[in-house]
C-alpha cells in the first residue's frame, strides 16, 4: 500500500511538472516603473478627548490590575481624533487620527500607537499615513515611525515628531502638535 502511495505521488509530480514550468510571473503580475521619491513635511495638531459627552477616544479593554497601575498599564483605547491646522479645536479640520493606542509601560507612561492619520483636505484628501511605535508620552518630544501610507503617500516611510501642546491632568484630554516627515 505504501508503494502504491509513493507511485501515485511520483505520477502526480510528473503530470504537474510541465504546467509548473510553463507558469510565468509576468502572466499575473505587472512591473511598476519607479518615480523619483518625494519628501513631504506636514505640521498639524492632534486633539485627543477622553472625557465629556462626546469623547474622541474611548477605553475598549483593560487588564484586571489596570486601575491599580500608575501608568494605567494594560489600558487599550480606540480613537477617532480630529487633526487640525492649529491648536484651536475650532481651526480648519485637516483629517482624523483613527486607530488604537494602549499603555504598554509598567514604570513609565509609554503608549504603543497603531494609528492611521487620514487626511480629508486639499491635495492630501483621501491619503493617509500609518504610525506604529512607542510614544513616550511624558517626554518633551517623541519620535515615532511612519511605516506606510495610502493615496499620495503610497509606500511611505518616515518619522513623526510629537510635542504636547496642552494636557489636562484631571480629564486626560490633550492637544499634541505633530511634525511629520514623509518619504514617498
Amino acid at each position: 500500500m505504501a508503494k502504491l502511495g509513493g507511485i501515485l505521488v511520483v505520477i502526480s509530480l510528473v503530470a504537474v511538472l510541465p504546467w509548473a514550468q510553463s507558469f510565468h510571473v509576468e502572466s499575473w503580475a505587472s512591473k511598476l516603473d519607479a518615480k523619483q521619491e518625494t519628501v513631504t513635511n506636514l505640521q498639524f495638531y492632534f486633539h485627543d478627548t477622553v472625557s465629556g459627552k462626546s469623547p474622541s477616544a474611548i477605553r475598549v479593554a483593560q487588564a484586571p490590575d489596570t486601575e491599580k497601575s500608575p501608568t494605567l498599564f494594560g489600558a487599550m483605547l480606540m480613537a477617532d481624533d480630529p487633526l487640525t491646522e492649529t491648536p484651536d479645536p475650532n481651526s480648519k479640520l485637516l483629517g482624523r487620527a483613527q486607530g488604537l493606542y494602549g499603555s504598554a509601560g509598567k514604570t513609565e507612561l509609554g503608549l504603543i500607537m497603531a494609528m492611521s492619520f487620514c487626511f480629508t483636505d486639499g491635495i492630501y484628501n483621501g491619503s493617509s499615513i500609518s504610525i506604529l511605535g512607542k510614544n513616550s508620552a511624558m517626554s518633551p518630544v517623541r519620535e515615532m515611525p511612519i511605516v506606510g501610507g495610502t493615496g499620495v503617500f503610497r509606500l511611505a516611510r518616515g518619522y513623526a515628531l510629537a510635542k504636547t501642546h496642552w494636557f489636562d491632568i484631571t480629564t486626560g484630554d490633550a492637544i499634541v502638535g505633530y511634525n511629520v516627515t514623509i518619504v514617498h
